[in-house]
C-alpha cells in the first residue's frame, strides 16, 4: 500500500512525564486507515490519515 502525496502526517516525538518528573521517550503515530479509493478510474489501496480522509470527503472526491 502507498500513501498519498498530500497526506504529510508523520510521527511526533516527546516525553512521558511521571509524577516523579522522570522523562521517558514517547512517540505519537498518526491515525492511518487502509482504504480503497478510486483514482483516475482505477481502484487503489492506500493508507490515509483520518484527517486527510475528512478533507477528501469535504471536497467531494470520495
Amino acid at each position: 500500500m502507498k500513501r498519498l502525496e498530500f497526506d504529510t502526517k508523520g510521527k511526533q516525538h516527546g516525553s512521558n512525564v511521571s509524577f516523579s518528573q522522570r522523562h521517558t521517550k514517547k512517540v505519537w503515530k498518526p491515525n492511518l486507515q487502509a482504504k480503497t479509493l478510486t483514482i483516475d478510474g482505477k481502484k487503489v489501496k492506500v493508507k490515509i490519515s483520518t484527517s486527510a480522509l475528512r478533507s477528501l470527503k469535504k471536497k467531494g472526491l470520495i
